[in-house]
């Protein structure tokens, strides 16, 4: 297997051959209590109010997409979810079609000449995420977790910061702690500041927890800043970040 990330000011690149990588080896501390066995229920309850709520904004911006731009309303990616198990995420597309097959794959960032002008309006808003909602219907997500990512880039991350496997131990979310206290991942530093506040949920993921991150979700829709959430919700912050190690092939 051969992985190369590839840091730039304009994008990173990541290229992998091999397997789908293997789930984290350390496991959780047994969970206590009703709320592992209750969140999936609480989470498909939750999914499926949102998406009837939300299915006139979906279909509205469904027509915007499709009036727009050539190509498929939705776009599909495979992503990793609970140990390592790959699963088929679901967006509305606010790029140009098949521009991946030129670009490879990619973070965006601010200024892509890939995202169309509904695209950029879409995602500033994050409704290209409610289709995700499908995706907590059918237990492949949670609306709480570290947000799912593609397997050719979590092969690369993993060698560069040993135990990002460990964000494969529980459900991935439609939001999370990470997102809702730091800005989109642009770089290997930004990934690492996102990993320690998913280490730190992963470890004391519960009710409580996943309450304030909702309300921090509602907050950050709202436009309040990053700080805020996390200081009027107290929420847990990463005292320590992972180390990163040079990334090798082999």
């Amino acid at each position: 297997m051969t992985a190369l990330l590839d840091s730039r000011q304009t994008h990173v690149s990541v290229r992998v051959m091999g397997r789908t990588p293997r789930p984290a080896t350390r496991k959780l501390p047994p969970a206590s209590g009703a709320y592992p066995r209750l969140k999936p229920f609480m989470d498909f309850t939750a999914a499926g109010a949102l998406l009837l709520l939300s299915l006139p904004v979906l279909l509205l911006a469904g027509l915007l997409v499709k009036l727009t731009s050539r190509g498929p309303v939705l776009y599909s990616q495979i992503r990793l979810g609970r140990n390592g198990l790959p699963f088929e995420l679901f967006k509305l597309r606010t790029m140009y079609d098949k521009c991946e097959s030129q670009s490879g794959p990619c973070w965006s960032l601010p200024g892509d000449k890939r995202i169309t002008p509904v695209g950029r309006w879409l995602r500033r808003l994050h409704i290209d995420e409610l289709p995700q909602l499908w995706n907590i219907l059918r237990g492949e997500m949670s609306l709480v977790g570290p947000r799912p990512e593609r397997p050719e880039i979590v092969v690369s991350l993993e060698r560069a910061l040993p135990g990002y496997f460990d964000r494969l131990l529980v459900k991935p979310g439609l939001t999370g702690l990470a997102q809702i206290q730091l800005p989109a991942d642009t770089s290997l530093e930004s990934v690492r500041d996102k990993l320690a506040l998913d280490q730190v949920y992963v470890n004391k993921v519960g009710p409580w927890l996943d309450f304030r991150v909702l309300m921090g979700t509602a907050l950050y829709l709202t436009g309040v800043s990053y700080k805020n959430i996390g200081r009027v919700l107290m929420l847990p912050t990463a005292k320590t970040k992972p180390a990163a190690m040079p990334v090798a092939s082999a």
